[in-house]
């Protein structure tokens, strides 16, 4: 896995990653300074999100696929003395989040735009803040500037949370989330510096410069030994793994999708940092550890798979139902890395890209639910399809997504996620064939008893059918899961270059990878 790298000045004339991660932020300054009328406040941060997503569209459509080249890369000197830089770049590996994160942002100021009067300002400033931070996270090759953007996410998504969630619990759901990801972090942070003394101690051996780096590319060409491999991955694994989470970190997350505003657990839902953390760095850094621990990684994956079906399957309120939903999807994708193989590592990657569309979309669906009759529980439903069709029918495509329907995107994930698995061995496959029955069965009991079983509780007011704006946000995510799960292909382009060569670097080695590029050991 030897990086060439295009420069983005070479390949679109201006520093593209810098404008995505920095212009949510100025904006956010700009509403702070700027703005009073709260009619122009939600106009100016929705135009902010819509040129967001212009330009990482412009981003995804200048992208060349079928290769593993680090393309739109830009570099400048932060602090050298210790090998800290600004270095930004795409392939197939985060290509597609950058427009995912622009999508549900826009998706989410759309939804707000009736929806959310309190503090309206704080508000917006914090989704714009936000943005900027997830699209830092995304595009940063470099480990330290990567880990600034990972803390300083935290700040928005602690008051999105405590500010504007809806539940009684918000502000403890506020602080253990961040609790969580603060403790993963420091252990992450350690990691990180002990690669960097890794490279160190290789750079004075080899009287090589610079003598320090965090750098993702320079730290790809030293491999670390063997014996030091299996702590390091550990500290990297433990960050990740309570930001995902991975189970058994995972009980932040239902209090979260629960206690917190709606657009929270559509980015929560829908934005997967944690397993991009492994298949971004801890994967093609520590291949040899990978492997090593890949049983207990894939047994994670499917206990999480398991585990997360059967809570959902007793449960009665719709968000509490699709966090263990999404908990159990995270084990799939798990399963999928930790396969370690072409069609795994190919498949995950797709289905944290499908569950931007498929499970933030049900969340979106949930909002709407609970702005009409305001409740998430069950108890408060019953015939709804007789009265909102047309929310019925996107819940049913969106559901059917989510478990896996052939023609939606899930189907496509899913299927390469166990092919991966049976080819690394048949029983991890069987075991994650049983979560995609449980589901199934989750999601289609709730659907038939809240939208065509007897209603339990006449409605207070008359409930409306989808508002035109509601109406676009349903029709986009639909469009989207219709789109991968029929013609695949332009997005599997995309991450097949970058997925096959860390597939090989898996295979082969990190030291025969190093050797390859005149690297020693």
């Amino acid at each position: 896995m030897i990086l060439d790298e295009v420069a983005a000045t070479q390949q679109i004339g201006f520093p593209i990653l810098t404008i995505l991660t920095f212009l949510p932020i100025v904006g956010a300054v700009a509403l702070w300074l700027f703005q009073k009328d709260e009619d122009l406040i939600r106009k100016s941060a929705l135009a902010v999100a819509g040129l967001e997503l212009f330009i990482s569209v412009l981003l995804m459509w200048n992208f060349t696929p079928n290769s593993a080249q680090i393309q739109f890369s830009e570099r400048a000197d932060w602090i050298p003395a210790i090998g800290v830089g600004y270095h930004m770049g795409v392939d197939g590996i985060n290509v597609l989040f950058i427009p995912l994160t622009a999508f549900l942002i826009f998706l989410i100021m759309v939804y707000s735009w009736d929806t959310e009067r309190n503090l309206l300002k704080p508000y917006l400033m914090a989704l714009l803040g936000l943005e900027g931070t997830i699209v830092g996270v995304f595009a940063s090759l470099d480990l330290i500037l990567f880990f600034f953007f990972w803390e300083l996410m935290l700040v928005p998504s602690y008051f999105l949370i405590k500010l504007w969630g809806t539940g009684p619990n918000r502000q403890y759901a506020a602080l253990k989330y961040v609790l969580y990801t603060l403790t993963g972090s420091v252990l992450m942070l350690v990691g990180m510096v002990l690669l960097n003394l890794n490279y160190h101690a290789a750079a004075v051996a080899s009287r090589t410069e610079p003598l320090y780096s965090f750098d993702f590319i320079d730290l790809l060409n030293v491999p670390v030994p063997p014996e030091k491999q299996a702590l390091i991955f550990f500290l990297m694994f433990f960050g990740f793994a309570f930001k995902a989470p991975v189970f058994p970190f995972h009980t932040w997350l239902p209090t979260a999708l629960v206690e917190g505003p709606i657009v929270m657990s559509v980015l929560l839902a829908g934005v997967k940092l944690g397993t991009f953390g492994f298949i971004r760095f801890t994967i093609p850094l520590l291949p040899e550890a990978s492997k090593e621990w890949f049983w207990l990684m894939a047994g994670l994956g499917l206990v999480a798979i398991i585990y997360g079906a059967l809570i959902a399957l007793v449960q009665t309120d719709f968000r509490r139902l699709l966090a263990y939903s999404s908990i159990s999807h995270l084990g799939f994708v798990m399963l999928g890395l930790f396969a370690l193989n072409f069609q795994g590592l190919q498949g995950s990657l797709l289905q944290m890209i499908n569950l931007g569309f498929s499970t933030a979309g049900l969340f979106f669906m949930a909002g709407f639910l609970y702005n009409r009759t305001g409740s998430a529980d069950l108890s408060a439903y019953g015939g709804l399809a007789r009265h909102v069709p047309l929310l019925a029918t996107f819940t049913l495509v969106l559901g059917l997504a989510s478990i896996g329907l052939p023609g939606t995107n899930g189907f496509i994930g899913e299927f390469l996620i166990l092919l991966g698995a049976f080819r690394a061995h048949w029983a991890l496959a069987a075991i994650g064939v049983l979560g995609v029955i449980l589901g199934a069965a989750y999601f289609l009991w709730y659907y038939e008893r809240a939208f065509f079983g007897p209603m339990t509780h006449e409605p207070k007011r008359p409930l409306h059918d989808l508002r035109p704006r509601e109406w676009g946000i349903a029709v986009a995510l639909c469009v989207m899961v219709l789109w991968i799960g029929l013609y695949p292909a332009p997005f599997l382009n995309m991450i097949n270059g970058s997925v096959q060569a860390l597939a090989d670097r898996v295979q082969q080695g990190s030291v025969v990878q190093a050797v390859k590029a005149g690297k020693h050991p």
